[in-house]
């Protein structure tokens, strides 16, 4: 059987870029129809060929720039227009700032028809390049390459979107500290000089497999090399990386022969340094400052200095007194719950992650804080009324879910416990508007405070303050 050719599209010429759109791709309008072409800015204007076309929009790339828009600048990352990972990187940060402002706003008040006169100025990162304190890279026995060649060639770097088997090879990423990539390529080329075999995805063969690499704000570095399996050399591997490196402050390994990379499961073992970096966060208001320890399976917001505003954020507009009872939702491994902890008589923290509630009573302990619980569990069924009648109804809520927002049940029992505030964090402010517009029957929006934890990606976060209608 023939497979259909499909129909060459055509090339546009002049085609002016006018907005922002999703996915980090920018949008042009071409005979009423709406089309999405990544690595432009708006001002742009570009010959634009279609790679696909629907019935009510296109796709398309822009395969010559005829006029570069002043809202353009040059990208810092060598790899950009390759990695996928930073898409706005040719856009001035302030016109970033005013799209994820504008992204926050459309979506309050479309999908949940949000009053927004509260809206605060979006809160910009301090810093937009090295301000990652986390990054994963995959060893492959692929690389992506732009002209393929017919040749297998190893490659230590990030996933090409869309490609599942294929690793863009990273000579230099400029999220995270240059040592990362000093950290990194010395891997590489140990890996290269001595036959250590990278991971095969398709045949799962192989010794290498994952590296990751985390930093503090203060210099502590930890690297976690993840094999398939304890293959001769990988030893070698780790004493070069103890003795090239003294910076390293936590040095492991994790054996991961599973048929998927996740690793959260999985022992980890240190085989030079502590067992953990520790992270500091400054508390809020004049509090003690909190000291978080981070292994290599804990969350923690990947940009350290933002998260300490954003939680001041969530402190601010929840409006503790001392003797409120609070709930934090989807609390992770705590670092809210902790922030606000000294604010008020009581926090009760829950999570569906087992490791991270245990992370989270680790910090509780460490931090001398015995005024938290935490409790593990699906959240629709932990957060019942049988709950709430044995720890107490709640005086503030706050509510960090994850993308997919707040299960139905969830909302139900905010209404039926009435807390005076609820502070909602969100990582998606579409979901987020559908959970206000579900809670609007008690509760008045307040102020909304955009906070860009990611430069030149399309990622926003949004913190929402709720109050309890008289």
């Amino acid at each position: 059987m023939k497979m259909r050719k499909q129909k060459e599209q055509p090339i546009i010429p002049d085609v002016v870029i006018t907005d922002i759109g999703a996915e980090g791709k920018a949008i042009a309008r071409v005979d009423g129809m709406v089309v999405f072409v990544p690595y432009v800015v708006p001002g742009d204007v570009a010959d634009i060929k279609i790679i696909k076309k629907k019935k009510s929009y296109a796709e398309g790339r822009a395969v010559l720039l005829k006029q570069a828009s002043p809202k353009r600048v040059e990208p810092q990352c060598p790899h950009f227009g390759t990695c996928g990972g930073c898409r706005w990187q040719n856009l001035n940060y302030a016109d970033q700032l005013e799209s994820k402002q504008q992204q926050v706003r459309d979506n309050l008040e479309r999908l949940g028809r949000v009053d927004c006169a509260g809206m605060q100025p979006i809160c910009g990162s301090e810093r937009i390049f090295h301000y990652r304190n986390k990054l994963e890279f995959t060893f492959s026995t692929r690389s992506w390459q732009e002209v393929p060649t017919g040749v297998d060639i190893p490659a230590l770097g990030f996933h090409v979107p869309t490609v599942f088997d294929k690793v863009l090879p990273i000579e230099r990423c400029v999220l995270q500290d240059d040592l990362s990539n000093a950290i990194r390529l010395s891997v590489r080329d140990y890996a290269d000089a001595h036959g250590l075999a990278y991971y095969d995805i398709r045949n799962h063969t192989g010794c290498l497999r994952n590296l990751v690499l985390r930093n503090t704000d203060d210099g502590q570095w930890m690297v976690v090399v993840i094999f398939a399996e304890l293959a001769e050399g990988w030893q070698g591997l780790m004493e070069h990386l103890r003795d090239t490196f003294p910076q390293i402050t936590s040095l492991q390994y994790i054996v991961n022969a599973k048929m998927n990379d996740s690793y959260a499961d999985l022992p980890a073992t240190v085989f030079s340094g502590k067992d953990h970096i520790e992270e500091t966060m400054d508390g809020y208001a004049g509090a003690p400052a909190l000291r978080f320890a981070i292994r290599p399976q804990t969350f923690y917001q990947t940009n350290s200095r933002q998260a300490q505003r954003l939680y001041s954020f969530v402190a601010q507009y929840a409006e503790l007194q001392p003797g409120d009872v609070v709930y934090d939702l989807y609390t992770g491994t705590g670092t809210i719950a902790l922030f606000l902890a000294r604010m008020c008589r009581r926090v009760v923290g829950i999570e569906y992650v087992e490791d991270s509630i245990l992370a989270a009573r680790h910090n509780a302990q460490h931090n001398g804080i015995d005024n938290v619980e935490f409790h593990a569990g699906d959240m629709a069924k932990v957060l019942t009324p049988d709950f709430v009648a044995a720890h107490g109804t709640p005086d503030v809520v706050v509510t960090d879910p994850p993308r997919a927002g707040m299960h139905e049940k969830v909302v139900e029992q905010l209404l039926a416990m009435r807390p005076r505030r609820i502070v909602y964090v969100s990582c998606n402010p579409a979901t987020q508007a559908r959970d206000l517009e579900l809670l609007a029957p008690a509760y008045r929006v307040g102020r909304i405070q955009p906070v860009d934890m990611f430069p030149h990606t399309q990622h926003v976060e949004n913190v929402a303050e709720l109050m309890l209608l008289p």
